[in-house]
């Protein structure tokens, strides 16, 4: 595949004269060719513009143009062939295993948000019909829905460089809600980014429409601030650390017309040992945990990296189990050096905390000539956590911290003191389950998603999901970046009054041809 090396700014090649960088082997070190130049401030307006222009055309088109579109971007990203995986395995270190599932799920949810498309009740049509004869006073025919925000913002992520990333959930949604998109691309793999944008820019064609529904910008910093403050932007959606996310929501909400920003940021993802669970299956439990914190190297946001235990018998014995398969446990590549060096920064830093102790590291040593992670846990008590609120910082990277309290009294004080988080688990039997109330009605305040006897690693692209929680796991707990509730983000309602039928968008019109589920007289009808 023939990579430029520039941003693509609605379906043109960028120019050369902005910063270079090479994308970098994590494996290995190694530059890798060709390089890339970032997007300079003139483009970043022309992309915005671009964008803009092509909302007020597109935004009237029948919603089956949308549908299409998606569907033609999955079929051109797996047209991709071999090439993509790569590219992206040259640029990640990830296996071709993941990559491939990863580009599955990529084409799978373009597709769902497809048929959310085609099948439309996601607008939620609402129709009270005018009661003129109504005492005291009349009721005005009312009719309202949602519709397109505008322009999008959507800021790739380095852990799932497809998914995460230029033609993932962000996106997806973003054009199935009728907002153009662009994409800042993650520095990690533009190579990868590319060419999944070029697969964009040729199913715009094949669709025959307009080049600005997609941009693709590279660019550090000032790039993303340049975006996020262009006035023509209509909000932004952002998977990644919280300084980033925190720097793109304070921007945002500095201009003049402030803009929502969707920025998931994730946590520590607290999970929680009950007695008897660790009893009956303390050696399942052990396996599974390890195998759930060093999943990606620990890089998923979802990673469980606060476990949580009442002292006991069964929980002395667990620990033992739980060191055995981390020493067990490989080195892994992470994704860039400076997620190894933070990651071991931060792995630095616990190790100081006075009343912390190392229960195991894995056995295999990192390579020095690669950008490697080593699974480490650690343990503590709760009387320790409660003193040193850096305890609770995420640690991105294959690291796990046990807190074993004295009481469940002990545990639920631990949780309160806890921020936001995507993810909260709980392993229990139904024993454990029925004293475990208190337990589970604090953590519905504390997270977005409560599983039981899982592991919070692996997010299922459904209706159901819901990815997010409370600040600072996300900037608005009341949205999913993953699910095809996602696409709610980039839509507002608007309320028609009075309006002649033949003005009235066809999903609120009289006899329905849409065949919409709405709700007409407050009552749920596809009549």
């Amino acid at each position: 595949m023939n990579l430029l090396g520039r941003s693509l700014i609605a379906g043109k090649p960028g120019t050369t004269g902005g910063a270079v960088f090479h994308a970098l082997n994590p494996a290995t070190g190694a530059a890798l060719e060709p390089a890339f130049c970032e997007a300079s401030l003139p483009e970043v307006d022309a992309a915005v513009h671009a964008a803009a222009d092509a909302f007020e055309t597109s935004r009237l088109q029948p919603t089956e143009a949308r549908a299409r579109l998606l569907e033609t971007m999955a079929a051109e990203i797996e047209a991709l062939g071999d090439a993509l995986l790569a590219r992206a395995q040259a640029e990640t270190g990830l296996p071709l295993p993941r990559l491939t599932g990863e580009r599955a799920r990529t084409c799978g949810q373009l597709r769902l948000f497809a048929a959310v498309v085609r099948e439309g009740s996601w607008v939620d049509a609402r129709i009270d019909p005018a009661l003129p004869d109504r005492q005291p006073l009349p009721r005005p025919d009312l009719r309202r829905m949602l519709i397109a925000l505008g322009p999008v913002a959507v800021f790739g992520a380095s852990n799932f460089p497809l998914a995460f990333s230029v033609a993932g959930g962000d996106t997806a949604s973003a054009l199935a809600a009728g907002c153009p998109v662009v994409v800042k691309a993650h520095p990690a793999h533009p190579g990868t980014s590319e060419l999944v944008a070029q697969a964009i820019a040729r199913a715009l064609v094949a669709c025959g429409l307009p080049a600005g529904l997609f941009s693709l910008v590279h660019g550090g910093p000032a790039i993303a601030l340049a975006l996020v403050r262009h006035p023509a932007l209509t909000a932004v959606a952002f998977t990644g650390s919280p300084a980033a996310g925190s720097a793109l929501f304070a921007a945002a909400a500095s201009r003049p017309h402030p803009i929502p920003v969707f920025a998931e940021m994730s946590g520590v993802n607290p999970l929680y040992l009950l007695p008897e669970a660790l009893r009956e299956r303390g050696a399942a439990i052990a396996a599974g945990l390890v195998g759930s914190f060093t999943l990606g190297v620990g890089q998923f946001c979802t990673k469980p990296g606060l476990i949580f235990a009442v002292r006991c018998e069964a929980t002395d014995a667990f620990l033992p189990l739980l060191a055995a398969a981390v020493r067990a446990a490989p080195c892994g590549t992470l994704l860039t050096r400076g997620i190894r060096d933070a990651f071991e920064a931060t792995q630095s830093a616990i190790s100081q905390v006075q009343g912390l102790t190392l229960l195991a590291a894995a056995d295999a040593a990192p390579d020095a000539g690669r950008t490697e992670g080593q699974p480490r846990v650690a343990w503590t008590t709760a009387s320790t956590f409660l003193r040193q609120p850096e305890l609770v910082r995420e640690s991105f990277g294959p690291f796990t911290l046990v807190v074993i309290g004295d009481s469940p009294e002990e545990l639920l004080a631990c949780t309160r003191a806890l921020d936001g988080q995507l993810t909260a688990t709980v392993h229990g039997t139904a024993k454990d389950l029925d004293a475990a109330g208190s337990l589970l009605a604090l953590l519905e305040q504390k997270a977005g998603r409560l599983l039981i006897n899982g592991y919070p690693t692996g997010v299922e692209v459904s209706p159901a999901m819901h990815h997010g929680g409370p600040s600072p796991a996300t900037t608005d707990a009341r949205f999913t970046s993953v699910g095809t509730a996602a696409l709610l983000r980039f839509a507002r309602p608007i309320c028609y009054q009075n309006f002649p039928a033949a003005l009235l968008p066809p999903a609120l019109q009289d006899g329905n041809p849409l065949r919409l589920m709405r709700l007409v007289n407050n009552v749920l009808t596809r009549d």
